[in-house]
């Protein structure tokens, strides 16, 4: 198949729901739409608000023909989230990864799920392991649980729902789901005891298409009936392919939004510690990726709500005056799940831009910790949001003494998403940032490590 001109991304974030056009001759993002990804507290738990999500997608798909024309959809969401179907209809909503129902059989779900070594996904909180989520949605609700004819991960989820075909995809499958085990490329021992293995379609790679859009999502839009869509593919994949074959390996992306993963591409997973947050994700050709991770977006959002770009002074202030935050502040994820997030003083009393400063410095610290645990790649790249944050760059380059790039790209997922229709590897861009040059900084550094050992 040619490769489409002008694909449009769905990009499903935790936070935010974006529909984005990519050029795929240029890798230029062309236009974005945005929209909050809200959740519903009604029903029997909270969940997607897929309905509203449906129609900003037609909308903004809609509208980016107009202006542009679309050539191709492809896909990309957040991880941990599963559509369960009772023929074209949802059996239960689908339920929101934050949630902590399924913590009523962490005892149940303890003794039933896989070893470590052979998934590579720790036990996490709530709802973050999918697998958690279906036993718990199954021994809860059992009449519709019972319903349920087949389970799509939320990528194809919304892939089914533009085209009609189902499939399974490894890298939604494979983050931290306890469904996946990456050395044996297939379903773990859960699938198979569970007797859940018959309700996943086939798998299909992420770059394939699936098909056309429904006649019915051509006529709502305006979209050419033969308009293509991908399988789709988890977010944190996404920024990682237009990387793949493109640098010396090992090399570490950091993929940013509500959560900040470190991926170390050609990585050793056997130092992994599934009690402090580090696992591996499967990539799109099926590999596994040392990965470890907090949600830095969140605490940044958390802790430096009036957040101000930070001056030399600001800088200055922070370090010399000593004031850290410390782990961790959303409890159970991350490299420090069980301590209890801080501050040495109050940040109350700091300007937004030295608060700014601060928070920055916090989220560069827990990131070089991450790094300890999957693996320091000979160069970092920076994708998504936290590549704009320029003190949180040149910190974590004078912290890791290994080059650092600011990635260029927006959306931090949408270009890789846009190339599971093909193009070049290598395509991504990005700005080489200088080490932080502070004479403080290193013993800022060490102190803060020494709070927490």
């Amino acid at each position: 198949m040619p490769l489409p001109r002008f694909i449009a991304v769905i990009d499903i974030g935790k936070t935010n729901a974006k529909v984005v056009l990519i050029d795929s001759h240029t890798k230029r993002q062309l236009a974005a739409r945005s929209t909050p990804n809200s959740v519903r507290q009604d029903g029997p738990y909270p969940h997607a608000d897929v309905e509203r999500l449906w129609a900003f997608m037609l909308e903004s798909l809609s509208a980016l023909q107009v202006e542009h024309g679309v050539d191709g959809i492809s896909i990309t969401t957040h991880g941990a989230t599963a559509a369960l179907l009772a023929g074209d209809q949802l059996a239960l909503p689908v339920l929101d990864y934050e949630f902590s129902g399924p913590q009523e059989t962490t005892d149940s779900y303890g003794a039933a799920r896989p070893d470590f070594i052979e998934t590579l996904s720790p036990r996490l909180p709530n709802g973050l392991n999918i697998g958690a989520q279906l036993f718990w949605q199954q021994q809860r609700f059992a009449t519709q649980f019972a319903s349920v004819t087949q389970i799509l991960t939320y990528p194809q989820y919304w892939a089914w729902r533009l085209s009609g075909v189902m499939a399974s995809e490894v890298t939604s499958l494979g983050c931290h789901s306890d469904l996946w085990a990456p050395e044996k490329a297939d379903f773990s021992s859960l699938v198979q005891q569970q007797d859940w293995r018959d309700l996943f379609p086939a798998v299909r790679p992420a770059a394939s298409v699936l098909g056309p859009i429904k006649p019915e999502i051509a006529v709502t839009t305006g979209l050419r009936a033969e308009t293509p869509v991908t399988c789709g593919i988890h977010d944190s994949n996404a920024s990682l392919l237009p990387h793949l074959g493109s640098h010396e390996e090992p090399f570490t992306i950091l993929s940013t939004g509500t959560w900040a993963i470190a991926m170390t591409v050609g990585g050793d997973t056997s130092h992994l510690d599934p009690a402090r947050d580090s696992l591996a994700n499967v990539d799109a050709f099926g590999r596994p990726v040392p990965t470890a991770r907090f949600m830095g977006g969140r605490e940044f959002d958390m802790l430096a709500p009036n957040a101000e770009t930070p001056s030399a002074a600001d800088i200055d202030a922070v370090i010399a005056g000593d004031v850290q935050a410390l782990p961790s502040f959303m409890a159970g994820v991350g490299p420090f799940p069980t301590h209890v997030g801080c501050w040495t003083g109050n940040p109350d009393a700091l300007s937004p831009g030295a608060r700014t400063a601060a928070v920055s410095l916090y989220l560069a610290l827990v990131t070089q910790t991450c790094l300890s645990l999957c693996g320091l790649g000979q160069q970092i790249i920076i994708e998504g949001p936290l590549a704009r944050n320029g003190l949180y760059a040149s910190a974590l380059a004078r912290l890791t003494g290994v080059p650092v790039q600011a990635s260029g790209d927006a959306t931090g997922t949408g270009l890789g998403a846009s190339m599971l229709f093909g193009g070049a590897a290598g395509s991504a861009t990005g700005t080489a940032v200088a080490p932080l040059e502070h004479a403080g900084f290193d013993a800022y550094a060490a102190r803060w490590r020494a709070r927490l050992a």
